[in-house]
């Protein structure tokens, strides 16, 4: 329908509340899924490409503020006993901690997926 030529709709105001914008064009509200971290899930997943053969466990699909993922990866690391930092929204671990993270999540009641090889 978005290349319809609709002149006068009475399904509702197709405008954000904030900024009067269509929400279509509209930047001032995310998704609500992407709001609440439950668009797709938490995913893990093991990378070894580009690291010369060592491998990082990435968690990824957390929306959080990067505090919050910062205290989060603290408490990951500790609970793998690994290393870790937080880049670009994703929560990095040293090794291959798949199934120690999923554990971690599921004690927290978190619904995670295991990706990639």
């Amino acid at each position: 329908m978005a290349n319809s030529r609709l002149v006068y709709s009475t399904s509702g105001s197709n405008t954000c509340g904030q900024c009067n914008k269509p929400l279509r064009k509209c930047d001032c509200q995310q998704p609500l899924e992407h709001a609440t971290g439950h668009g797709d899930g938490i995913r893990i997943q093991l990378q070894t490409k580009g690291r010369k053969g060592a491998g990082v466990t990435l968690i990824m699909g957390l929306a959080a503020p990067e505090e919050e993922l910062k205290d989060l990866a603290r408490l990951l690391k500790t609970h793998c006993g690994a290393g870790g930092t937080v880049k670009a929204g994703v929560i990095e671990i040293q090794g291959d901690k798949r199934e120690q993270i999923k554990s971690f999540f599921a004690r927290r009641g978190e619904a995670v997926k295991i990706s990639g090889g």
